[in-house]
């Protein structure tokens, strides 16, 4: 199993950064693709009017032996270049841990939502936030 994880709150938000950690201390291979900064209620836009940059994170914010990369699109362009480019092998998106709640309407905006259904929308098994770990 592989994981990719994913965000709307961007590389740097103290939840992704946790999310990774359980996966490495529980031995879970993971790769992390995230926005370069804060994309919250951007729902499920991917960008089509420009190239996207990606850029891999010097080791040291994500956990040894876990490739980390930023890029400047959305959440479902993370999820897209993740699985399309940077981890074909990836068996399972993770998307979160989100800095704040998605309650009713709020889902519909949400980023970190749409990076989790963009995981199903390539047939790969997804999750918003850290699912029962005892399963993976």
């Amino acid at each position: 199993m592989k994981v990719l994880v994913s965000n709307d709150d961007g590389i740097l938000a103290p939840g992704i950064q946790i999310m990774a950690k359980v996966l490495a201390d529980r031995g879970i291979p993971a790769v992390v693709v995230a926005p370069d900064r804060e994309r919250s209620s951007i729902g499920h836009a991917i960008t089509l009017n420009r190239p996207l940059r990606v850029w891999h994170l010097e080791p040291g914010v994500f956990p040894p032996m876990m490739p980390a990369y930023a890029c400047d699109g959305t959440p479902s362009d993370c999820v897209v270049i993740g699985t399309e480019e940077l981890a074909k092998d990836v068996t399972m998106v993770l998307s979160g841990i989100n800095r704040g709640p998605n309650l009713g309407d709020d889902l519909t905006y949400s980023g970190t939502v749409s990076a989790a259904m963009e995981g199903r929308d390539f047939g790969i098994p997804c999750h918003r936030g850290i699912p029962s770990l005892q399963k993976l």
